[in-house]
């Protein structure tokens, strides 16, 4: 008796272009949707907004490292020490679900209040960097989930993850607790 050879799925593509439409949908609705500066977010409304999602961002941004140095540990990847034990990888998984989860009303401030914008170079990079976030987050998820996924995709949807949320925290919290400004790195 002769085993089906297993069929090919094309996991890695499928996941990439659903999160590049992800991401290129969330960028078409930011362009077209005509902002509204009255959108409030837990009760906040316009500048009032600023300083809630900067320590919002911030909070993100600590589970982000969080996120990076447990899946080091996971992976064998931290020097000096042991393997991590179960409940590292049970505290990623839920440390991951909340950033995501604490993102989306954000996230929904930022494109109905704003939209995309690209007038100032901070703006574009942190719109744009906005977008592509679900669209990481979509792939991030495929390559946990799907085991015909390249052994490259975690660790590279991981990075482009940690990546994103710096960058967004850069062009957002740090430039209001620096007093509207971006520090030059």
């Amino acid at each position: 008796m002769q085993v089906a050879p297993a069929r090919y799925r094309p996991v890695a593509p499928v996941a990439l272009a659903l999160g590049i439409a992800i991401a290129a949908g969330i960028y078409v609705f930011g362009r077209n949707h005509t902002p509204d500066y009255t959108t409030s977010l837990f009760g906040e409304t316009g500048t009032g907004t600023l300083s809630l999602k900067s320590w919002i961002a911030t909070g993100v941004l600590a589970i982000a490292v969080l996120q990076l140095t447990s899946a080091l540990w996971i992976f064998g990847r931290l020097p000096r020490l042991r393997a991590a034990p179960r409940p590292v990888a049970l505290g990623h998984r839920l440390m991951g679900a909340l950033a995501i989860l604490v993102t989306i009303p954000v996230a929904y401030h930022c494109m109905f209040a704003y939209g995309v914008q690209t007038t100032t170079a901070r703006q574009a990079v942190h719109s744009i960097a906005g977008c592509v976030l679900y669209g990481a987050i979509v792939v991030k998820i495929a390559a946990v989930r799907f085991r015909r996924m390249p052994d490259i995709a975690l660790p590279l949807a991981g990075g482009a993850l940690f990546t994103l949320v710096a960058l967004l925290w850069y062009t957002s919290a740090l430039w209001k607790f620096n007093n509207y400004s971006l520090p030059v790195l």
